[in-house]
């Protein structure tokens, strides 16, 4: 799996998490969703996104890397 495609599944389930907090434990839990949607649209305008720092640390390959070694 790459950055990318982590950094995909894992914005995913933060906000179908979100979601199911906020219909069963309490309606602030949508500030997540707000959070992990705003993240997504100012990472596709920087292109910064701690997630996907954080995944390459952790020894995860971008989408380049994994296109090169091909």
């Amino acid at each position: 799996m790459t950055v990318e495609r982590a950094t995909m599944a894992f914005a995913g389930f933060m906000v179908l998490l979100s979601l199911a907090l906020t219909w069963f434990v309490h309606t602030n839990w949508v500030w997540l969703t707000v959070f992990v949607g705003a993240n997504l649209l100012q990472s596709a305008f920087t292109g910064f996104c701690p997630v996907s720092m954080i995944m390459a640390k952790m020894g995860l390959k971008t989408e380049r890397e994994c296109a090169v070694q091909r």
